[in-house]
């Protein structure tokens, strides 16, 4: 089969699942007013901090009692800092079914030590049983699994009345999908998700229920620095005003700003949602017209309308070894991106073999369907050198 090259590339072709594609229109003069050179505990640097925790309460839409921090060492940062604060008081649940959920779970067994662990794990594409959650433990589960594109569906599954805490990365979800504020305790995100933001800050949200464990509960092993989030028992009140453990980067400060103010003045998690749902809209179109390509999740009520993962299902492709279908997905992608017509959209390292393209709110839905051309002809041309070798 022969695909003819298309004449049009995405205006944007940036489709990595992190880093992720800037807003639209964004430019470098945009950030001409950052604090460059000022310290961030000057009058300047704390107001553009605090600025960025009030946007990011308006435009995630959460609750006013809920305390936000800005902390080190991006969303691994933030939710390292929740486990070593907060686990150890009761029993915990953990929620995996891909590499970074997996990743938690490591640490909280082999790092932490901790013995009293119930695993619910499930394999890329699927999600466990959420109901088998003991709401008497604390849980520890990602929102939105970004190397396998499969999401919870809701949050019915959380107990309003549980004991314990939820701990929920939400790194690839926030913006993008509506997170149950009452049901979570800690949410962490990082700005370079779905608002394509610069790496290395995180984000990290707790609910009063948290600040509650944090005051009443010391963990026995000891915490380093920038890890510690009381002060004398007490909650440390300024790394939630813009007072962080750490330094900085006032210009990745001012990129978020951006981005928020980009999302604020286009009608805010409404309208972020609604464009993430229709670049993914162009995945299930061009799916449904396609009889080569699946998405990896075959469930859509837990399917990604961000980091979705997608799987090569040509007989002459699916039945070769795994090592052999993640070459041949690689070659697919390194053809595409030859031609500059789109970057960094291959599976996850440790995932099955296919392809994961962004689609959260700053990419274009005219990119996507421009993307889905291209990876049509790369697909023909990648089969056709696959048969000629053999």
């Amino acid at each position: 089969m022969t695909v003819a090259k298309p004449a049009s590339r995405p205006a944007v072709p940036h489709f990595s699942s992190g880093p992720c594609a800037k807003r639209p229109g964004w430019n470098a003069q945009n950030l001409k007013d950052a604090a460059l050179g000022r310290s961030h505990r000057a009058k300047v640097g704390k107001a553009k901090l605090k600025l960025a925790i009030e946007l990011t309460r308006e435009v995630l839409e959460v609750p006013a009692d809920y305390k936000i921090g800005i902390v080190p060492a991006s969303d691994t940062g933030a939710v390292e800092m929740a486990l070593w604060s907060l686990l150890g008081a009761r029993p915990v649940t953990t929620i995996a079914w891909e590499s970074f959920g997996e990743g938690w779970v490591s640490d909280i067994v082999k790092e932490l030590k901790l013995k009293d662990v119930t695993r619910l794990h499930a394999g890329y594409g699927e999600i466990p049983d959420l109901s088998k959650a003991d709401p008497a433990s604390d849980i520890v589960f990602t929102w939105n699994g970004t190397t396998s594109g499969v999401r919870v569906p809701n949050a019915d599954w959380i107990s309003a009345r549980r004991e314990g805490l939820t701990i929920c990365d939400a790194t690839s979800a926030a913006f993008a999908q509506k997170l149950d504020w009452p049901k979570l305790d800690v949410v962490t995100f990082s700005w370079q998700k779905a608002l394509g933001g610069e790496a290395a800050h995180g984000m990290l949200v707790l609910s009063p229920r948290a600040v509650a464990r944090l005051e009443s509960y010391t963990p026995a092993w000891p915490l380093p620095k920038i890890f510690r989030m009381t002060k004398g028992g007490k909650l440390n009140q300024g790394i939630f005003e813009g007072e962080t453990i750490n330094t900085p980067s006032m210009l990745c400060v001012e990129d978020y700003l951006d981005a928020l103010q980009w999302a604020k003045s286009i009608g805010g998690l409404k309208t972020l949602m609604a464009r993430a749902d229709a670049n993914t809209k162009v995945l299930a179109d061009w799916k449904a017209r396609t009889s080569w390509i699946d998405f990896l999740a075959s469930d859509p009520a837990i399917r990604s309308n961000t980091s979705v993962c997608m799987k090569v299902i040509d007989p002459a492709i699916a039945s070769l070894t795994p090592d052999a279908q993640a070459e041949f997905s690689k070659k697919l992608v390194a053809l595409v991106e030859k031609e500059n017509a789109g970057y960094d959209f291959a599976h996850y390292r440790d995932a099955p073999a296919g392809l994961r393209i962004w689609c959260g709110a700053t990419v274009e839905a005219s990119d996507v369907a421009l993307l889905t051309q291209w990876i049509d002809w790369a697909f023909a041309e990648a089969k056709a050198s696959l048969a000629r070798a053999a």
